[in-house]
């Protein structure tokens, strides 16, 4: 069952990017995940299989 993401939610990854930034907030859902880093801004797409093993936390959009 795949996890409930929205858009604008703020999730934790397992891993840090290089920028040094932990958090990123989801701005596309479907099959591919779009993620924008809160540290940098920059913005890549990922695979929801592969993003759903890379999550630590979920943290919800008021």
């Amino acid at each position: 069952m795949p996890l409930k993401l929205g858009i604008g939610d703020i999730v934790r990854l397992k891993k840090k990017h290089p920028c040094g930034g932990f958090h990123w907030e989801i701005t596309r859902t479907g099959i591919d995940i779009g993620l924008k880093c809160l540290c940098c801004g920059r913005k890549v797409l990922v695979p929801r299989v592969k993003l759903e093993k890379k999550i630590r936390e979920i943290v919800p959009r008021d």
